[in-house]
Formats: structure tokens, C-alpha cells, sequence
């Protein structure tokens, strides 16, 4: 004979559950972490140490998900000037003004998040920075960190002028006599941001812990940190991560991609497997490894097949760049596979993704089928014969949905650049999963909003929420269903984080990590979702935000 079934530490009652794709009129209590009942009443398992939440006609969804996310880099940048939100460089000076005069101790005016569409051709000088503060260096990369925005005196500093050579991996904003002007791209940015003074310990805790409650207060209860280790300017983070998890303050389920070292080789793998060890000692999973093998369109870096147009529409001889030689990149993610590291490529343009598809094809035919969840981030531009190899080769797109639309960056700063056939590829969600690709979903940032409702209304709209319902969408046929755009930012993304026993479903025995919104996400109309908010998120049945 069964016994009373125990008291639940945690019910939710007077709302709507998601479940297999329907809402359903039912209560959820927690114990232990985990759900442990879904039903029509559940007051049985009340007692006095309850704690019960009156959902008032609510409606609970699975917490989501980011697959590709870059926290402390976020969080730094919104303890120091932040420009995101703002979008005219008149914001811009204003904040960094404000934030010079606040911080009068600091040497250096870093942060950033300055948007390529507020300047025209996506590039700003140093000028206004010249005449705001002359003698005080600034560094501010933009939103998508492939770009940064520096004055004369952090140029003086540096040592660049007409002379100094653009690296391998990067380029100098230079004006028609060859002096910078005040933009550096891709690998041009550490020549001055190597000189900003590095973030100390506790700066990455503080700026860990900012941004996980901002991600937690748009519904993200876990995610896959894009950059772990000593790259693109960031210190590493991996020591902050093992201190947040040993002290308690990590509330957010977190797998870590390490990061690879583009200008070294293979020697660097024996390091890669010590610090996935110490990561586990902690609790922690550092089984992937995040290579970069192109830049972005905007930049006219990403790799792409065919050469980029100039402002006449006559072709160039520029294909952009490829970080990692495609011969070698096969033989990298070769030995990761073989050492049991899920790769994470930064695949932009059609040219990176094919190069890191036959990567991985090259992984399975040497080592053979590892179930390893390698996967490619951004895949902006995939070539039409190279969307179902997705699905052959087991490779998850690991796509940022708030970009697919027509707006700025896209309309002005891409398009127009782009070979005919490449303007007709442009983030092909629907065709990967119309092919049988898996998709998860993520933001990218700080360089993008991390709001997986925004993201999905994109994905679903094709449209950006701030843009009229009668715009014109951005290929409309790659759009995907509302359920879809969720499972990307909940099975989907915990499956490839290897998660998928334990969240991103509301099924007993799961997790409690949940979502409670204050809108019908299912209902007739799709534009619902960028008026959405998330009211409660729970992780293991905390309660980690309250609107």
C-alpha cells in the first residue's frame, strides 16, 4: 500500500501549464527541486510550510535556454559605460561623459555596446571622442565585439599610425593618406585593448552575478558561456565560474566552451583537458571548446564563397576572413572530438559554414560516430547545398533569431554587399529543421538583446519588434512556428548542452525551471510575443526573479 504522498515545498496553482504543446488548467508542485506533481488539484499536498503562488490566470512555460551567451563580458560592460540600449551618438557622448565624470579614478573609459547602424557606413572616428576627452584614452567595442571605437590619445598610446601594418587577423580604419581614424576591427582591436587594464577578480564575480539576474529576468535558466579563457580581449573566467559555483551564488545551470586559441595549434589541447577536469572537480561542465573561424558580414570579414560587393555593386576581391586555415581546422576538431570536446564554431558566412561542416565530417570519418553535439553559432549565410548536411552529419544550428529581420545592420551594412545568391540565405531556419537539422537558440550577448521572447518573435515574425506589422519580413518562408522558436530556446538548447533528462520539458521528475509570463505566447496572434514579459523564474524550484 503506498503511502501519503509528501508535502510539496513549492505550488503553483491558478494559471495555465504548457504541456505536449497545450495549455492545460492545472496546478505544479515542487519538492526536492524537481516537479513532482502536474494536476488538476494538488491542495492535498499543501501544508503549512507551503509556500503558494496564486498564478491569477498566468501561464508557466519551460525555462529557457541560451546556447550561446557571453555573461561576464555582458555583465563588465554594464558596470562600466554601457551603451547598449542607446542608438544616436549623441546617447552615446552623453554616457560616456557621464560615466567619465563618475569614475574620475579610472585611467581608462572601457565598456561599449554602441551599435554599427549609428554611424554612417557602420564605422565611427575618433573625433567626438577627441573633443569629449583628449586626454583620456578610450576603448568601447561595439555590440558584436568585431569592432572598436578608441580616440587619438588610446591610438597614441598604441603607437598607431599610417605606419603601423594591419594584423593578419584584422584591420585599421584609415583615412584616404592612411592615418586611423578611430575603428578597428577583429584582430586590430588588441593592439589597444591589450593596454586597457585587466578586470580584477572581483570585477568578473560582480559582473557574473549582474548578468545572471538580468538573464534570469527575462526567463534564462541556464545557458552555454561562447567564450571561456584568455580571448578577444576577455580575461578568463573559468576561476570565477568554480568561485560562484563553490560559494553558492551560481543559480543558473552553465556549461562553459573554452576557449581555442586561433593562433596556436594542437599543443594547446592537453590544457584544455586539465582545465575541463578542474572545471568538473567544481561541478562544473567544461566539455566544450568554442573556435572562431570568421568575422561578420557587417566588417566584410565573414568567410563567404563568393567576394563581397563594393558600395557600386561591382564584385571585390575580398572573401573575408577565415581565422583558422580549412586544413587545419578539420584536423582540430578532429582531435576534440576524439578527446571527447563538443566543438562550438563560430560559422558566419557560407564559406566558414561549409569549411567547419567538412570539419566535422572529416571528425566522424576519422573517429566515427562519437554522439558529440558539435554544433555552428551565427550561420547567417548558409549555401543551399550545404543546409541539409546539418541534419546528415548530426550538427546542430545553434542560431541567434533576433538577427533575422530587415533592419539596419542587415538592409544597410549587409545586404547590399552580398553576392545575389548569399542575399537569398540568409538565416535559413526554416529550411534546417524543414531538412531535419536540430536548432537551439541563444542571443550572443551583449551583442544582442538576451530576451529569448524577442528572439522568438523574430523567428516567428521575421519582423523586429519595434518594426510595423505590415513591414516587409525578411525571407518569410524560413520563419518557424512559435512552437518551434520555444523548443529552440528549451529542448533544443538543452539537449545540446546534454541537459535534456533533466529540463526544458514540464514533465514530473524534471527540474523545477520554469517560466511564468503574463501573456498567451499560442494564442492567433504571433506579435503577442515581443509584448511578453516574464513575471517569475524558478531554477531547481527557486525563485530567482519576481517582477
Amino acid at each position: 500500500m503506498g503511502g501519503r504522498a509528501l508535502p510539496a515545498e513549492l505550488l503553483l496553482r491558478g494559471g495555465r501549464v504548457l504541456r505536449e504543446g497545450r495549455w492545460e488548467d492545472v496546478a505544479l508542485a515542487v519538492r526536492g527541486g524537481r516537479i513532482a506533481a502536474v494536476g488538476p488539484s494538488l491542495d492535498s499536498l499543501v501544508e503549512p510550510e507551503t509556500v503558494v503562488e496564486e498564478l491569477d490566470g498566468r501561464w508557466v512555460l519551460p525555462g529557457f535556454h541560451d546556447s550561446h551567451v557571453h555573461p561576464v563580458q555582458a555583465g563588465l560592460e554594464m558596470n562600466q559605460c554601457d551603451l547598449t540600449g542607446l542608438s544616436t551618438l549623441e546617447e552615446y557622448l552623453d554616457a560616456i561623459e557621464s560615466y567619465a565624470s563618475a569614475n574620475p579614478e579610472r585611467a581608462w573609459v572601457s565598456g561599449g555596446g554602441w551599435s554599427m547602424d549609428s554611424f554612417p557606413g557602420g564605422v565611427p572616428d575618433a573625433s567626438p571622442l577627441d573633443r569629449l576627452l583628449p586626454d583620456r584614452p578610450v576603448f568601447l567595442p561595439n555590440r558584436d565585439h568585431h569592432s572598436a571605437w578608441v580616440n587619438t590619445r588610446a591610438l597614441e598610446i598604441a603607437g598607431i599610425d599610417a605606419r603601423t601594418p594591419d594584423p593578419s587577423d584584422g584591420r585599421i580604419e584609415r583615412d584616404a593618406s592612411g592615418n586611423p581614424t578611430g575603428a578597428l576591427h577583429e584582430g586590430a582591436m588588441a593592439l589597444v585593448g591589450s593596454l586597457v587594464p585587466a578586470p580584477t577578480s572581483q570585477d568578473l564575480t560582480d559582473a557574473l552575478l549582474t548578468a545572471q539576474r538580468h538573464l534570469h529576468s527575462v526567463g534564462i535558466v541556464g545557458w552555454q558561456d561562447a567564450l571561456v579563457g584568455d580571448g578577444l580581449g576577455m580575461p578568463d573566467s573559468l576561476p570565477t565560474y568554480i568561485a560562484a559555483r563553490d560559494s553558492g551564488a551560481l543559480t543558473a545551470k552553465v556549461v562553459l566552451a573554452q576557449w581555442w586559441d586561433r593562433d596556436r595549434g594542437l599543443e594547446q589541447l592537453p590544457e584544455l583537458v586539465v582545465r575541463r577536469a578542474l572545471a568538473a572537480q567544481a561541478g562544473l561542465d567544461a566539455a566544450s571548446v568554442k573556435l572562431m573561424q570568421d568575422g561578420v558580414c557587417e566588417t566584410h570579414t565573414a568567410a563567404m564563397l563568393s567576394p563581397y560587393l563594393d558600395t557600386h555593386g561591382r564584385v571585390t576581391d575580398n572573401r573575408g576572413l577565415s581565422f583558422i586555415p580549412a586544413d587545419a581546422l578539420a584536423e582540430y576538431v578532429a582531435a576534440l572530438d576524439a578527446h571527447g570536446f563538443q566543438a562550438h564554431i563560430h560559422a558566419l558566412g557560407d564559406r566558414a559554414v561549409r569549411d567547419s561542416l567538412d570539419a566535422i565530417a572529416h571528425a566522424r570519418a576519422t573517429n566515427g560516430a562519437s554522439g558529440l553535439r558539435h554544433h555552428l553559432a551565427h550561420v547567417q549565410v548558409v549555401d543551399a547545398a550545404d543546409v541539409p548536411r546539418f541534419a546528415e552529419l548530426e550538427v546542430t544550428a545553434n542560431i541567434q533569431p533576433l538577427w533575422a529581420c530587415l533592419d539596419e545592420a542587415v538592409e544597410v551594412l549587409t545586404l547590399p554587399f552580398l553576392a545575389p545568391a548569399a542575399r537569398e540565405q540568409q538565416y535559413v531556419f526554416g529550411s534546417l529543421l524543414r531538412t531535419g537539422a536540430r536548432i537551439a537558440c541563444g542571443s550572443d550577448w551583449p551583442v544582442s538583446d538576451p530576451a529569448p521572447l524577442l528572439g522568438m518573435h523574430v523567428a516567428v515574425n521575421r519582423r523586429s519588434p519595434d518594426q510595423p506589422t505590415d513591414a516587409a519580413p525578411l525571407l518569410p518562408d524560413e520563419a518557424l512556428s512559435v512552437a518551434e522558436a520555444l523548443a529552440g530556446y528549451t529542448t533544443g538548447t538543452a539537449y545540446l548542452n546534454r541537459l535534456e533528462d533533466s529540463t526544458g520539458r514540464i514533465e514530473t521528475g524534471y527540474a523545477a525551471d520554469l517560466v511564468v509570463v503574463d501573456h498567451d505566447i499560442l494564442g492567433p496572434d504571433p506579435t503577442v510575443l515581443g509584448r511578453t514579459r516574464v513575471t517569475h523564474t524558478y531554477v531547481d524550484g527557486r525563485e530567482v526573479h519576481r517582477l
